[in-house]
């Protein structure tokens, strides 16, 4: 008996001292990771951030499944430790987790720098890369009480965007096709569930808009307009480019259907919910296709890629509202409610 408790004591010293060696390890892979951002004169710095954040995260996590006595290995292969996605779906078991679809998408970025140049849409993945720190220093304070702040100070956790993107006519300029394209789509994604999440976990917005409001009270400051001027001017009522009006990808649509439902508590009559096969039910059933108010068809040399608007995705709620017991059965037998 004497002989296991002493194994068990070296075993569980042996643990926790690994452990904490990947979170001084995480702890740096952080600070260089901000360091790098911040950092006006590199040019790398979203990747270079993405690749050492995400890093941050693994080592964090892995010491977590460490404390809890789970393996950080894979099981066909002991000499490899998990990735960073497996270490992330272990942790945060929920796919909807707003943390949790905040570091998949900065992998995703982490995944695609190697081919693609991205510094053009920082604009886009400042507000996700804000969220991803002010997270991580939750999570760590949360799972090994750790203070960020005792290692960086708190001035420098914000992150320093560049606010000149270029427009998506800019970009299609500049870019071939293929690689044009990824870019808006990346970009309309990120838009897209940053709107549809509303949650500081995935995306915290740091841009300014201006808005015209005739009620002084809500005004922040006033502005004169002048019908004398010989600077002509006028209101943007309809945004004709389909990389702005029709953001969603087909599995954006899922979500942002999904979410809807949710918040207005509303059940299907379908067991898996909305899913890729009602999706595709609604599209044939409503020849939404045909429909540029709901669909644009992108044609990238022999490719062909359906993107949808914002009205879909209130059409296809507003559709369901109607009778939700009865939505899925009626599209199955393809009549008309």
């Amino acid at each position: 008996m004497t002989l296991k408790a002493e194994k068990i004591t070296g075993d569980n010293y042996i643990m926790e001292n690994l452990s904490k060696r990947l979170i001084d390890k995480s702890i740096e892979a952080f600070i260089m990771g901000i360091e790098i951002y911040n950092k006006p004169t590199i040019h790398y710095r979203i990747e270079g951030f993405s690749f050492f954040v995400i890093n941050a995260w693994e080592l964090m996590l892995k010491a977590e499944l460490l404390n809890r006595n789970e393996s950080i290995y894979f099981k066909n292969d002991p000499s490899r430790t998990l990735s960073a996605s497996g270490v992330v779906n272990k942790i945060y078991t929920d796919k909807n987790t707003r943390i949790r679809l905040n570091l998949e998408k900065i992998i995703d970025l982490r995944n695609i720098s190697t081919h693609y140049i991205t510094e053009d849409y920082e604009v886009k993945y400042a507000p996700l890369f804000q969220a991803c720190v002010l997270n991580f220093i939750s999570e760590i304070n949360k799972f090994h009480k750790v203070d960020i702040t005792k290692y960086i100070p708190q001035n420098f956790l914000t992150v320093s965007a560049n606010y000149a993107p270029l427009s998506n006519e800019e970009i299609k300029l500049k870019y071939s096709p293929e690689i044009a394209e990824k870019f808006i789509k990346q970009a309309n994604e990120i838009d897209v569930l940053s709107h549809e999440f509303d949650s500081d976990k995935f995306s915290i917005n740091i841009k300014q808009n201006l808005y015209i409001t005739k009620k002084k009270s809500d005004a922040d400051f006033t502005v004169k307009v002048d019908m004398a001027s010989d600077n002509q001017v006028s209101l943007v009522k309809e945004l004709k480019d389909p990389s702005n009006t029709h953001k969603y990808s087909y599995n954006s649509v899922i979500t942002a259907v999904n979410i809807r439902l949710n918040n207005k508590n509303i059940k299907l009559d379908y067991s898996k919910g909305f899913n890729q096969y009602i999706l595709k039910l609604v599209i044939d059933f409503y020849s939404i296709k045909k429909n540029e108010l709901y669909a644009y068809e992108h044609v990238i040399g022999n490719q062909q890629i359906y993107t949808y608007s914002q009205q879909f995705i209130d059409f296809i709620v507003s559709e369901i509202k109607q009778n939700p017991s009865k939505f899925v059965e009626s599209l199955r037998s393809n009549k008309k409610r």
